[in-house]
């Protein structure tokens, strides 16, 4: 039972990342352009220290950032406000994702029903969230 158990486990965190990928909306092609935005504070850098999209440093890390909680990257000096929505659960899916760039002081303000919550993010992507999101599911971890 317990081999089944970890066998089950196993097989659900390495398919994770290729679930993900098919089930992101967006074009991972059109993403990849409109990154371009998002470059001046973010880069895409693998575990490795490759660099997948060479950036700012002003935002965190984007690499692996689906499936990964927020507020958490070691080493970066996060908002107040954006490590506790991850100490309350905050996990970037697709949904969060595209709510959080769109409006990332109103995301952290109704997630964590705080009407004063603050984002380091000022920057706010109108169009074209769910491109990048696609875009950053086929450069993350899962795609290698």
């Amino acid at each position: 039972m317990k081999l089944t158990l970890a066998t089950f486990f196993a097989t659900a965190a390495l398919a994770t990342g290729a679930f993900a990928e098919s089930h992101a909306s967006g074009d991972a092609e059109a993403g990849e352009k409109v990154f371009g935005k998002c470059k001046s504070c973010h880069m895409i850098q693998d575990a490795d220290g490759t660099d997948i999209v060479k950036g700012g440093r002003t935002g965190p890390n984007l690499y692996g950032v689906v499936g990964r909680t927020a507020g958490s990257v070691d080493g970066f000096r996060y908002g107040d406000d954006i490590v506790a929505a991850g100490e309350a659960g905050l996990v970037w899916d697709e949904e969060s994702f595209v709510s959080y760039v769109q409006d990332p002081k109103g995301f952290l303000a109704e997630y964590l029903d705080k009407g004063n919550a603050r984002s380091k993010m000022s920057f706010r992507l109108r169009s074209g969230m769910e491109d990048v999101y696609a875009y950053l599911v086929s450069v993350g971890p899962a795609a290698e």
